[in-house]
């Protein structure tokens, strides 16, 4: 009997009262997916596009990544990164780009090449950079530039059409966004991205 009393109710129900039913529904769903997602958004990870062509021949324009949020607050950035940072001169802007110099370094450019000194070096360590053609310069660069304490030198990885430390500067820590960790489009280029190794 009582579920013959629900039935009776539930049919006897104003289409408007059943909408206002619905309505609410939809509105505890999408308070729900905000409780889980906000979070994941903030700290965590968060989807990004590319926008151009400054990363060229590793990145390319429409690539849909995600950004790992949290790694950085556990380790500092390292050298060969791929991040998305605030652009410091308009920080609602927001680039890709890969961390080249790291803070207390003096990045030096010479002959199209890159090297780093780290404070108490002997000799600058030129950076084998495999991950760019082999006719690739760096040019437009200041013959040395010394980094403070959280302070970044970054360079895209497309040397001839990127906006990077050699237009506006170098980047301060507080600007980083995140690394990039997974490549998720497209689909033929899916796959987790890696730190490179300098040695030569």
């Amino acid at each position: 009997m009582p579920e013959e009393t629900n039935n009776q109710e539930n049919q006897n129900q104003s289409p408007v009262a059943s909408f206002g039913l619905f309505l609410w529904d939809l509105v505890k769903i999408f308070l729900l997916a905000m409780i889980i997602i906000l979070p994941v958004r903030t700290f965590l990870a968060e989807p990004f596009m590319v926008s151009g062509s400054s990363m060229i021949p590793n990145f390319h324009d429409k690539d849909y990544l995600i950004v790992d949020r949290l790694s950085y607050r556990i380790h500092n950035p390292q050298r060969g990164d791929v991040i998305v940072l605030k652009f410091p001169k308009d920080t609602t802007q927001y680039f890709i780009k890969r961390i080249i110099g790291l803070p207390g370094e003096t990045v030096i450019c010479e002959q199209g090449r890159v090297a780093v000194e780290a404070s108490g070096e002997a000799a600058p360590q030129i950076l084998a950079e495999t991950y760019l053609p082999s006719t690739a310069l760096t040019q437009n660069c200041k013959p040395k530039q010394v980094l403070g304490s959280d302070e970044y030198f970054v360079l895209g990885d497309n040397r001839m059409a990127s906006s990077d430390s050699r237009v506006w500067g170098i980047l301060p820590k507080d600007d980083i966004v995140g690394r990039v960790w997974l490549r998720i489009f497209p689909f033929h280029d899916f796959g987790f991205m890696a730190t490179p190794s300098y040695a030569q």
